[in-house]
């Protein structure tokens, strides 16, 4: 029986039209010998697919000076493909994995993984999804916490030394060394995501171990509603019970009109559950003047917009990009201000309902 391809990497990118000039969201699938691209994540067909065997990749791509974060596959029989990531740290990832495939691919090998089941010698015997069903559970497994450090609120994720320690407690494994192989391997395996700078740093391979039994290295699961925040001042505040899901950020953005293409400040509201992005008058109003739904959006960083007035706006501006593609543009204080509101609808719009 043939064995089907193992899925590296997947997520939502942009893609451009392969006619005309057209950029639209797409669920984007890297397989071990090609890139499947469909229109929504729930799609059972794709509309397309990339082979890999021959194909080149180049990154960073200037060929469209208005948008960031592109990177060019360029396939055997020279056509290009361009895709959009929404930072810097998303389209290095892709770029990684990809350059990764076409390698292996180019000379007859299988992708792997550096942390992968046999390269840290698990026994057979060990089930992770059924381990990783036991973490979860309510009663009995990790307790998801809200955690603070570097002036940002880490909701729903816990520490590196409370799994190790739920390791020991649960008898699934003798001691902690044991315990660090084991969580290195649900780490590699997607059943936990490292969340803060540390643990992500040891993830990349920063460090002697991907997983660390630290109090200060974060983690969460990739179903739960966790979500990363910075401290609000006092005269920024929106009261959380005007709507059910927790507020992930909050803030000032100039929004562009669709109609009159004109530019007006809106008080931004993001929250995950439902998973929308309210906007209201700055100047006061309890109700809101808007929402984008973000559920299967694409959010990307670009230079400036198109039928509009050009300001003097480098590095702040963004765009959503509904899953009815419906396009919003907006501007941030600063390219940090940019990069936080892009992670945070970003987070919301995969964990979102």
């Amino acid at each position: 029986m043939e064995r089907e391809p193992m899925r590296i990497r997947e997520g939502y990118l942009v893609k451009k039209g392969s006619m005309f000039n057209t950029w639209k969201p797409m669920w984007v699938v890297l397989l071990e010998d090609g890139i499947e691209f469909y229109k929504r994540k729930a799609d059972n067909s794709p509309k397309g697919m990339i082979p890999l065997k021959g194909s080149s990749i180049h990154s960073p791509c200037q060929d469209f000076g208005k948008r960031m974060f592109v990177f060019k596959l360029t396939v055997a029989k020279q056509q290009d493909h361009f895709f959009q990531a929404a930072y810097l740290e998303e389209r290095d990832a892709w770029v990684r994995d990809i350059k990764k495939a076409i390698h292996r691919i180019d000379g007859g090998q299988r992708f792997a993984r550096k942390s992968t089941r046999k390269s840290i010698r698990l026994p057979e015997t060990i089930n992770l999804s059924a381990l990783y069903l036991s973490m979860k559970d309510p009663e009995k497994g990790i307790k998801e916490l809200k955690l603070e450090k570097d002036k940002r609120v880490f909701n729903h994720c816990f520490t590196g030394t409370c799994v190790i320690d739920w390791l020991v407690s649960s008898s699934s494994i003798r001691n902690r060394k044991e315990g660090l192989l084991l969580a290195s391997s649900l780490l590699s395996e997607g059943y936990l995501q490292p969340a803060g700078d540390t643990s992500k740093a040891a993830a990349e391979g920063l460090s002697d171990t991907p997983f660390l039994d630290l109090s200060d290295a974060y983690y969460y699961f990739p179903d739960s509603g966790f979500f990363c925040e910075g401290y609000s001042s006092d005269d920024d505040v929106v009261l959380k019970e005007e709507f059910r899901g927790t507020i992930v950020k909050q803030g000032c953005l100039l929004k562009q009109g669709h109609r009159r293409k004109n530019w007006k400040v809106r008080k931004f509201v993001l929250r995950d559950d439902p998973a929308y992005l309210h906007y209201y008058d700055p100047a006061g109003g309890e109700e809101p003047l808007g929402a984008i739904h973000l559920r299967g959006c694409v959010v990307t960083a670009v230079e400036d917009m198109p039928d509009t007035k050009k300001y003097d706006v480098d590095d702040i501006l963004f765009e959503i990009i509904t899953a009815n593609e419906i396009h919003y543009y907006l501007q941030a204080a600063s390219s940090t201000e940019r990069t936080e509101w892009i992670k945070a609808i970003q987070s919301v719009a995969r964990t979102g309902k």
